[in-house]
Formats: structure tokens, sequence, C-alpha cells
């Protein structure tokens, strides 16, 4: 709980110096952006705010407060600065311009890789974590058509969705916010996409550096993906999930609200279609995320992403596991095997076998063309 409620004030431009102090202030305990900048604007400065917070907090009934101690600060700095990191002030220059305008900014955001990303037009794109085939194609197109008009993407380096949406626009520019420090990667299997993602495009986080994520952190994540963005695409989500509070943060921030339809049967396309039925936009293809859009003219030529060579595929996963993916990617909604192969990246022996075991417990069946459905 914080002390007072506040929104971000005008303030001067902060300096590198500033940073240190912001620091210190914004990790003491109950301060968060809105008591921070509550703080700064009755006294003017970090350094006086810090100075008065443990009155503050007595006089609130906090006994024996302290504030956040220097050598943390140092620490944190230091870390980030050994991943090539960097904090970003509310109110400097390289700050997104975009992510200032929302009632709760972050007051410091952690950076890597090029802060350039942060200045451009951004679309957000969210969806669920067990997405379907459907659902994943269904993003990567997005994301490319969105990033070839020159627009980045923001996305959360989640599984399912969030992944396909960076993997499109890693030429293009992408910013994953992450829920956790820059240097925890949650999940831990998009370490090598984090890394590429830095490259060409920017990883943020308003967490300190070496912070492992909590269940708490995520919705507070999920507001600097709409905070960032200009509009915010779901793209598949469960009656109750992530990217459905992602999308009422997106309103309360004045965003437009963009959703793919899915098959009523699919639980999966239950919150899209919950959205489109309040009024969120529909969605076909990119075309209709760039038409909803008030600056869908801007272009930016494509970059080519340089990253290691990727490493030998793995041995495949055991069958059961395999059958679990399958059965992630399969809805109501029927789909060509050959679409399941790509989509997994596993040999077509394994996935021929698992479809086989699948259809003869019933729980998948095959349409006319080859086609495949979930049948429970």
């Amino acid at each position: 709980m914080e002390f007072l409620p506040s929104t971000p004030p005008l303030i001067p431009p902060p300096t590198e110096e500033d940073a240190f102090v912001w620091l210190r202030l914004l990790r003491s305990r109950r301060v968060g952006p809105a008591t921070f900048f509550r703080l700064l604007a009755e006294h003017g400065n970090a350094g006086d705010a810090l100075i008065a917070l443990p009155k503050i907090a007595a006089a609130a009934g906090v006994d024996n407060y302290s504030t956040c101690p220097a050598a943390v600060i140092r620490a944190e700095l230091d870390a980030g600065r050994a991943i090539g990191a960097r904090p970003l002030l509310f109110g400097s220059a390289d700050y997104p311009e975009a992510l200032a305008e929302i009632a709760d900014a972050p007051p410091v955001l952690w950076m890597r890789g090029d802060a350039r990303v942060l200045s451009r037009p951004a679309v957000g794109l969210v969806g669920a974590r067990n997405a379907s085939s459907l659902g994943l194609r269904m993003a990567r197109g997005l994301a490319d058509g969105i990033g070839r008009a020159g627009f980045a993407t923001v996305s959360g380096l989640a599984r399912g969705i969030d992944t396909e949406v960076h993997k499109a626009t890693l030429e293009t520019g992408t910013i994953a916010v992450m829920a956790g420090g820059l240097d925890v990667m949650y999940p831990a299997e998009n370490a090598d996409l984090a890394a590429r993602i830095a490259e060409t495009g920017c990883l943020v986080s308003e967490q300190p550096i070496g912070l492992k994520p909590q269940a708490r952190h995520f919705p507070r994540r999920n507001r600097l993906v709409s905070g960032l963005s200009q509009a915010l695409v779901v793209v598949e989500a469960a009656a109750k999930s992530g990217s459905l509070i992602t999308a009422r943060d997106a309103l309360d921030q004045g965003r437009e609200v963009l959703a793919v339809p899915g098959h009523p049967f699919d639980a999966r396309a239950a919150g899209c279609n919950m959205l489109i039925r309040d009024g969120a936009t529909l969605i076909r293809n990119a075309a209709d995320v760039l038409a909803a859009l008030p600056d869908a003219t801007v272009h930016v030529p494509r970059r080519t992403a340089t990253h290691t060579p990727a490493a030998a595929p793995d041995a495949p996963p055991p069958p059961d596991q395999i059958d679990a993916r399958v059965l992630d990617r399969l809805g109501p909604s029927p789909i060509s095997e050959d679409q399941i192969l790509r989509d997994l990246g596993l040999p077509a022996g394994s996935v021929s076998d698992c479809l086989t075991r699948l259809e003869l417990d019933g729980l998948i069946e095959r349409d006319g063309g080859g086609l495949l459905r979930r049948t429970g």
C-alpha cells in the first residue's frame, strides 16, 4: 500500500546523477509510482523527499521506518551496467513519450537494447500462453504486417502469443516488457529470444535488476504493455486471463482495444469474443489493425538482426509431452497436419505417432482434406 495517491507532475528533466537518489526513494518501502510523484511534487526533489519520508511514514502509523539503503542502490546500478542496461528517468529525453502519459507511469524504467525503438509509434499484441495453432499463425501474421508498416510491437515475452509476436518482428523492432528484472528470464526458454530482441529492439522493466517475478508483478507489467502502445490487439484470451487485464488497462489509458474473434466453442477465444461484444474493434488481419490507427502511414526499412547461429535441435520430447503440445495447438476449428508440424518444429514421425494415439483415444478427429480438430 502506498502512502498517498497522485499522478505524475510536470518536473524538470532529470540528470544522470538523479538516478541514484530517484531509485533510492522509489525502492523505499511503501513507495510506488503514485507516492513517488507526490513526494517529488511536495518536496521539489527526490533528495529532500527521501529525508522527509521517515516522518511521513510515522505520521501514517508506520513505526521503525527506514529508507532504502544506499548500498542496495549501488548494487542495483552496478548489476544493470554489468548486463548492458541503463535506467530511463521520467521526464528525460529518452523516456517513452506514450508511457509518460499514463497515470501510474514508472518513475524509473530499466532498458536494455536500442532506446530509439521506444520513440516509435507502437502496437501491443497479447494473448494466450497455451495458444492454438491458428492463434499462433494469426499472431505472426498480424505482427509481421504491423512491423512492415513501421510500427514497433510490444508484448510481454511470455510463452505462446507473446513469443510469436516478438519473433515475427525481430527485424523491424519489438519491445519486450518483463515482469521481473532484466537479467531474470521468464520463461527461461526465452533467454535466447531476449538476447536477440536486445540487438534490434528493446527489453524494459520497472523492477530492480535481479528481481524474480512473482504473480503480483504480472498485472503491473501489463499496464506497461498497453501504456507503451497506441493500440492493443488481443489475439487469443480466455474469459479470465491476464490479456483481459491488459485490455482493461488499455481502456483506462485511452488506448484503442482490438480483438481477433474465435470459435464460440474454443475457451481460448472466449475473452476476445467478449471484448468484441462489448465494443472492441474486430480484427481479421494487419490491414484492419492499421485502419484503426491514426498514424498508419509510418514506414521504416527492415533491419537484419545479427545473432549467433541456432544450436543443433534437441532430441524430441517424450510422447506424453508431444501429446500435450499437440492438444494445446488444436481447437474446435480444423487446421492442417502440416501446420501442426510447422508450429511444433518436431520430427514428422514423432508427431504422426502422436496424432495416431490421440485419434485412437478419441481426443482428436480428422475432417476432409486431412484437417484436424480437437474433440474435447
